[in-house]
């Protein structure tokens, strides 16, 4: 149409998009049946009540966006000075069902990568992901937003969270020698497996805190660290003797998110 700018995302690798758009295809049409299901139209929230006896409403629904980083834990690393960060993308939708607990679930890409902590092994390497989870979070403090008046407490401007979930991983890692990030002539080693991308369980650990913008709008700090039941996170493992180590990889995703309610009051 005219007058309109076309954006173009970066190209990823096909062997790697195809399963990935699929991947999250099922993970976005999951949110949105959650969304249509929990749902209650402002006019017929039911009411329910806590163990005091007090009035409280259940939703409404929310939508998440994020982007932040991604961190790696596995066998080229022990701590932070071998890591080569990569972003991270998320979209969710979350339902509160009672003042202190929310259910979720959300999609996320996101790029990881590693330089070897032993110098003499001199392995590196790079890994696209994206994972689709569903998780509950705890709020620890009242906020008295979910309750009918009279109210029991005010308004949470903020409000801390735990977090806990399970998953699946569609993870897709490219090892290689060297130091430093690769390029255009990066020269790749042979995959340990031949099914990439390929499959995991995900739980995610974390914690959060959510600031109250407006009635409608709020801003979250979300640091999570995901276990994971894959050594090959890395492409690295006792497969072909690149590693010794038998231990499951992991990552954390440190992200920054808006999560907007279009029907609150």
């Amino acid at each position: 149409m005219r007058g309109m700018t076309v954006f173009s995302l970066p190209t990823l690798p096909t062997s790697f998009v195809s399963p990935v758009k699929s991947y999250l295809l099922s993970a976005a049409l999951v949110a949105l049946s959650l969304s249509v299901c929990a749902q209650d139209h402002p006019e017929r929230r039911k009411r329910h009540y806590d163990m005091q006896a007090r009035t409280y409403y259940r939703g409404p629904v929310r939508f998440s966006a994020g982007a932040g980083v991604g961190l790696y834990n596995g066998d080229l690393t022990k701590g932070l000075s071998n890591q080569l960060p990569g972003p991270s993308f998320s979209l969710g939708v979350l339902y509160p069902v009672h003042p202190h607990w929310t259910v979720g679930t959300e999609a996320t890409y996101f790029q990881i990568g590693s330089t070897d902590y032993l110098p003499e092994r001199n392995l590196a390497f790079r890994g696209r992901n994206g994972t689709g989870t569903v998780f509950v979070r705890f709020e620890p403090l009242r906020d008295g937003a979910y309750y009918a008046t009279p109210r029991p407490a005010p308004t949470a401007l903020v409000k801390p969270y735990l977090k806990l979930g399970v998953g699946l991983a569609l993870y897709s890692p490219k090892a290689y020698n060297g130091t430093t990030r690769p390029d255009d002539n990066t020269s790749f080693l042979r995959p340990e497996r031949g099914d990439y991308p390929a499959l995991a369980i995900v739980a995610p650990v974390g914690l959060g805190v959510t600031l109250r913008l407006t009635p409608k709008l709020n801003a979250t700090a979300e640091a999570a660290y995901y276990f994971t039941t894959t050594d090959q996170l890395d492409d690295i493992s006792t497969g072909l003797g690149r590693s010794s180590s038998a231990l499951n990889d992991g990552y954390g995703l440190v992200e920054l998110k808006l999560e907007y309610s279009p029907w609150s009051k």
